[in-house]
């Protein structure tokens, strides 16, 4: 990307605020960070404030006028705005508003605005749980909620749009990202900072279910390399790429090795399993080996430790710290 006018949508949030983070690294680019901080929030960004090259947009994605205006001049969208999965237990409209129906506006006024490239930042989430592993983008879509739904809507209103109107689009399905500035608050909560967040005040990290089910944790960094990577390539139009490490880890796993890099004595705590909860994920990454030459560099373990010596620094306001409860909340 060169002397580029880009709109990253979900800006203030974990992976949307890294993006901008890389983007910005050319200082010939431009960017706008939409958020409406119902997720987001401004200290993410914040830093970049006094960049002449950067601006916030407190704003939604559902407003399509708002949009429209947005939109005029912009080059490229990269859109990661989105309600999380463990939303979609308890407010499955909201959810499918933002995530489906805010894609097909951000679609229409790209259209419209003639931006040169859409691309839609999708999860590994509309696979459901794996059939066979590892799962290429040829891997059967069965979602097991509805933000896996809803993503799965966006990715066929992308691909519709590419079809019908000739709209230069890529979908990116990233698996389980994770590093600093990721939630571990509220339904937004992911379970490597929540259990960071819990062990270092000496309480039991929680496990649902038998702790067997598996992620491929992909570290921010490789995840926003992948996203740029495919975002330039010509040669991914109308198409579909996973980005991962191409690592299969058990919660588990994932536990035993946190409890460790903290020294803690502490023992995991099981409880009922979550509905919906995906059972194994791990991707095949040959696809973007091959088109993209994408190689992710950082391992679960190293990334584990970048992760924590980023935590360590920070002043973690525990009493945020309460697991999400789906029947409750």
């Amino acid at each position: 990307m060169h002397k580029k006018n880009i709109l990253v949508t979900g800006g203030a949030g974990f992976i949307g605020s890294n993006l901008v983070d890389e983007i910005l690294k050319n200082p010939s680019n431009r960017v706008i960070a939409l958020d409406d901080l119902s997720t987001g929030t401004e200290e993410t960004i914040k830093h970049n404030y006094s960049n002449p090259n950067f601006k916030f947009i407190k704003s939604d994605i559902r407003n399509y006028q708002d949009m429209k205006k947005i939109c005029k001049g912009i080059d490229k969208v990269y859109h990661l705005a989105v309600q999380c999965v463990r939303m979609s237990l308890f407010n499955p409209d909201l959810v499918h508003e933002v995530n489906a129906t805010g894609t097909l506006n951000m679609l229409k006024v790209s259209l419209e605005n003639k931006v040169e490239k859409f691309v839609y930042v999708s999860s590994s989430e509309v696979y459901g749980t794996a059939k066979t592993v590892p799962m290429s983008e040829e891997h059967p879509t069965e979602p097991e909620t509805v933000y896996g739904a809803s993503k799965l809507a966006g990715e066929h209103y992308t691909k519709a749009f590419t079809r019908t109107y000739g709209l230069d689009t890529v979908i990116v399905r990233p698996f389980n990202t994770y590093g600093p500035r990721e939630h571990f608050e509220g339904p937004s909560g992911e379970v490597i900072p929540k259990f960071s967040v819990r062990v270092k005040n000496n309480k039991q990290p929680l496990i649902f279910g038998d702790g067997g089910q598996t992620r491929d944790f992909t570290y921010i960094s490789d995840t926003v390399k992948g996203i740029i990577l495919a975002s330039d390539s010509d040669r991914l139009n109308g198409q579909t790429i996973n980005i991962a490490y191409g690592q299969e880890v058990s919660v588990n796993h994932l536990a035993d090795y946190i409890l460790k890099e903290f020294k803690s004595s502490l023992q995991p705590k099981y409880c009922e399993s979550r509905p919906g909860d995906v059972l194994r994920h791990y991707a095949d990454i040959s696809k973007a080996r091959k088109i993209l030459n994408f190689q992710p560099t950082i391992d679960i373990n190293k990334g584990i430790k970048l992760y924590l010596d980023w935590f360590n620094k920070q002043k973690v306001d525990s009493s945020k710290e309460k697991d999400f409860n789906w029947k409750n909340d």
